[in-house]
């Protein structure tokens, strides 16, 4: 039942923090298997319904959940990256504050040492669970016809979403560092015409760069 890409193993780079390194990246666990059991090709089996949800969802996105999953896509080339987008806002939320140099280099090593190593855990993840995107079992199970509309599936496994291991993780940090219920103004897309934009708070920020993937048709939720 899993999906071959073109990519290979697992990623070796280690994560700063020696702890979470030893645990989700030195010594990996048993993630297959929850999904293995999980998985199911019937209709109306729960994973067929995750599949479905998707599909259903993607094809008739409103416009709002078209400019979340545009916001958060955060390509590289063309924006300052996902990780990029949460240092971005870390800096608006530090300029907002007149934050001393002590106060920011703080809160950049902060995140951006968490965000690197969500990354490094969520790929090994990624590879070792090596689950199918919806696109292929959509196209098995529902609809041979469909592709995602607003942007091509990445060609790598789906399960997690790095856009939400990392945006949980940079919310986490700026959570601690800031206030769990602070608002901010993300300013990070100003320069295309999509901001600013205001968040109640970093988890909620969070929760919509998540969902911004179900609504772009290439995660499950």
């Amino acid at each position: 039942k899993a999906q071959q890409f073109s990519a290979k193993a697992t990623p070796r780079e280690q994560g700063f923090i020696k702890a979470l390194s030893a645990r989700y990246v030195e010594r990996p666990g048993d993630d297959r298997s929850a999904l293995d059991a999980a998985y199911a090709e019937a209709s109306g089996a729960p994973f067929y319904k995750e599949a479905e949800e998707v599909w259903r969802i993607a094809n008739a996105a409103t416009q709002t959940q078209r400019q979340f999953a545009l916001y958060w896509a955060d390509d590289p080339g063309k924006t300052p990256t996902p990780a990029g987008h949460w240092v971005h806002i870390a800096g608006d939320v530090l300029k907002a504050r007149n934050a001393t140099l002590a106060d920011a280099a703080e809160t950049y090593a902060r995140l951006t040492l968490a965000m690197n190593d969500a990354f490094v855990v969520s790929w090994r993840s990624k590879y070792q669970i090596n689950l199918l995107r919806p696109v292929t079992y959509v196209q098995l199970f529902i609809d041979s016809n469909w592709t995602p509309q607003l942007m091509n599936t990445p060609p790598f496994p789906e399960y997690p979403s790095g856009h939400s291991v990392q945006s949980a993780a940079a919310a986490a940090v700026l959570s601690k560092m800031f206030g769990a219920q602070t608002a901010f103004t993300d300013n990070a897309h100003n320069d295309r015409g999509w901001g600013p934009r205001t968040f109640t708070s970093f988890d909620a920020a969070a929760d919509e760069a998540a969902l911004s993937r179900l609504y772009a048709g290439i995660h499950f939720r």
